[in-house]
């Protein structure tokens, strides 16, 4: 399938507030899901609303979510019920002169959409490849692979990204006019980073043991 070039608004997409801030390229919603670490997984489990922290991957314009075959959100999912999948990166808080404009410079991005269990094993295994490869990169190839019982007791999941918003704000304070000229205040963006620290061994390492490329590579 030709992957889609923009994002296509549906009612559940469509943003209501701060439109201006949306991004209808599709590429913005394959960089701010690429560069985020976890999603927030959401659905209504037993009458209830249920948001988690989830690992996933992205395979084209195919979200890839995993878990225990024990988890029940991932199970109830599985049935083709709607689900909610969100992520935000925040890039700095904004000061502003008064205490009603202050705001964040983030990136954001909504999947709506109803999830399918992945039963295939080849597509399942490939799941688990662009999982793993998002979290922690090189993995798949240099530890050992999964076995038959891991594999058994993993359930992945496929979500199609055709569905989707993306929000960006970006840029310094909007003040109000009267208060531009209040220089008792200050205004401006204090940066968000998120980085990685030094790589700490495992207590069970071998002395001396060398940091694989993979590893010592990452930014």
């Amino acid at each position: 399938m030709t992957p889609l070039s923009s994002l296509s608004s549906t009612p559940r997409s469509t943003l209501t507030r701060k439109k201006d801030r949306g991004a209808t390229d599709r590429q913005a919603l394959y960089d701010v899901l690429d560069e985020a670490l976890i999603c927030h997984f959401g659905l209504v489990l037993g009458g209830s609303p249920v948001v988690l922290p989830t690992g996933y991957g992205r395979y084209g314009d195919t979200l890839y979510l995993h878990g225990s075959t024990g988890a029940g959100n991932l199970r109830a999912a599985a049935e083709g019920i709607d689900v909610c999948v969100t992520v935000t990166l925040v890039d700095g808080i904004v000061y502003a002169r008064s205490v009603n404009n202050h705001s964040m410079n983030y990136r954001s991005a909504v999947v709506h959409g109803r999830a399918r269990l992945v039963d295939d094993r080849d597509e399942k295994m490939r799941g688990l490849h662009v999982i793993t490869d998002h979290l922690a990169p090189g993995s798949w190839e240099h530890a050992r692979a999964v076995n038959a019982k891991e594999f058994a007791s993993v359930v992945v999941l496929a979500l199609d990204l055709a569905e989707a918003s993306v929000k960006i704000r970006a840029g310094e304070p909007s003040d109000e006019p009267e208060d531009l000229a209040n220089d008792d205040v200050w205004a401006g963006v204090v940066p968000v980073q998120t980085t990685f620290g030094a790589p700490v061994p495992a207590s069970y390492l071998a002395p001396g043991s060398p940091l694989p490329a993979h590893i010592t590579g990452r930014d």
